[in-house]
């Protein structure tokens, strides 16, 4: 099929295009991946049989060799056919062993054992072999560009007004740090990701009538899928698992686009602190040729919206009638979506911030325009330490007469005289930071080196 004919932007406009991504994403993510990890834990199950003398270790390496050559269209026609997926997926084991092998294939096993199992397995082994590895390049990047520009003086902003002195290290630290929690929660939420092969309700019904260990047989046969069992069982795994893994995806798709959201915003021509790398030949409006658009980071904004309501069926996906329905059946197929929209962000978004232009010059232009007001804090503070008995209202006054006057801030403080006996108390320090707001930092430059310090030391990268 032509990809343009696909009905998923996720498959003609952000997979399918691009080579690189698919070969990453598709060994995990692709229906032909969800067969081949399904038939991992066929062959899995009957090499377990065999350990166990139910069965011979001939005829578990014909079922593992058998299962290395089903091809997901032959199983999807024989879905056709029968209407059963897991069935038919079982009948071309069958297809391809001989009559002694047949009985030992799906042996004590309900479809969901194959289901939850062959999940488990691909999301886990999709976390460790492609989602965290791009992740680390992102937060590998962050960190150098935080400890570039951790001396770059860049004025703060709080609800989108002028604030307090920072640096541009300082800004980005602090998504080093929300990154470097996300990687681990996707860390640790893959991992602890389960399987199961504990029959059609769970209660090991039918492999309790060949083992007095049931439970530990289902340990043998997902250990050999990299898996832990669940403690407890109905038809499906406990879906807390699945749950907490989509959540530790679709968080960091919320950091990622806050970070987009940030650069767009500072990409802005008022602003124009910082910008995306563009193309010689790259265009940024179909009308205005000088535009130069920040679409990456609008990009990786516009997926964060697509993807974060996703959230909410998987919340819903954790209810399940019983010892089981189907009202998952559809809706649990698309967290493949969610975890390729994670990846793919990432990826967008570790290109732009390596190519990030940081024009000091604009960065330093912007700090100048607050500069005048910015000792207001520092002002108030070392008042109010000396027993002011107003400190705040009488700094708040002073301000209104500076913009009033139309002087700077530090002028109309240090002629007013009804200040001098506290400021007579002020160390040189302080005073040199009223005459010269731009060291007015605090401990930024310090703490965006402890910062990327720490997460590489925990991220061991």
């Amino acid at each position: 099929m032509d990809i343009f004919d696909s009905i998923s932007p996720l498959d003609f406009r952000y997979y399918s295009r691009d080579k690189a991504v698919h070969e990453a994403l598709s060994p995990f993510l692709s229906e032909n991946a969800m067969i081949q990890y399904m038939l991992k834990v066929e062959s899995s199950l009957t090499k377990t049989l065999a350990e166990r003398k139910i069965c011979s270790k001939k005829i578990a390496d014909e079922v593992d060799k058998a299962s290395k050559s089903v091809k997901a269209e032959a199983v999807y026609a024989e879905e056709d056919r029968i209407k059963h997926n897991v069935r038919a997926l079982v009948n071309q084991i069958r297809n391809k062993v001989s009559d002694e092998a047949k009985p030992y294939i799906h042996f004590t096993t309900t479809s969901h054992d194959i289901i939850c199992t062959a999940e488990a397995a691909r999301y886990k082994e999709f976390s460790e072999k492609a989602l965290l590895p791009v992740l680390l390049e992102l937060e590998k990047t962050l960190m150098a560009l935080a400890l570039k520009e951790k001396s770059t003086l860049q004025i703060g902003r709080t609800h989108g007004q002028h604030a307090e002195p920072i640096t541009f290290g300082f800004a980005i630290s602090f998504y080093v740090s929300r990154l470097g929690t996300r990687i681990l929660e996707i860390k640790n939420k893959g991992e602890n990701l389960r399987g199961k092969i504990s029959g059609a309700v769970g209660a090991y019904n039918a492999s309790s009538l060949f083992f007095k260990d049931p439970g530990l047989f289902e340990k043998e046969v997902l250990a050999k899928m990299g898996l832990k069992p669940a403690s407890i069982s109905t038809q499906i795994a406990e879906p807390e698992f699945m749950t907490d893994f989509v959540h530790s995806m679709i968080s960091a798709m919320g950091a990622m686009a806050n970070l987009a959201d940030d650069m767009r915003h500072l990409q802005r021509s008022e602003i124009d602190e910082v910008g995306e790398s563009f193309g010689s030949e790259q265009v940024g409006s179909s009308t205005m040729p000088h535009k130069r658009n920040p679409i990456t980071f609008e990009n990786v904004k516009s997926m964060w919206k697509a993807f974060m309501p996703r959230m909410i069926t998987s919340y819903s996906d954790q209810i399940s009638e019983h010892q089981r329905d189907l009202t998952n059946s559809a809706s649990s197929r698309f967290t493949a979506e969610v975890a390729a929209a994670c990846y793919i962000m990432a990826l967008r978004l570790n290109k732009a911030m390596k190519k990030l232009v940081v024009d000091k010059e604009n960065l330093k232009k912007n700090f100048d325009k607050s500069k005048g007001m910015i000792i207001a804090e520092p002002l108030y503070i070392l008042l109010a330490a000396h027993n002011h008995p107003d400190a705040h209202e009488h700094v708040r006054k002073l301000t209104l007469e500076s913009k009033q006057k139309n002087i700077p801030l530090k002028e109309v403080v240090f002629s007013d005289k009804s200040l001098e006996p506290y400021m007579n108390k002020f160390t040189k320090e302080q005073l040199d930071v009223l005459r010269n707001p731009d060291k007015y930092l605090g401990i930024a430059e310090k703490k965006t080196q402890e910062v990327c310090t720490l997460w590489k030391r925990d991220l061991k990268i």
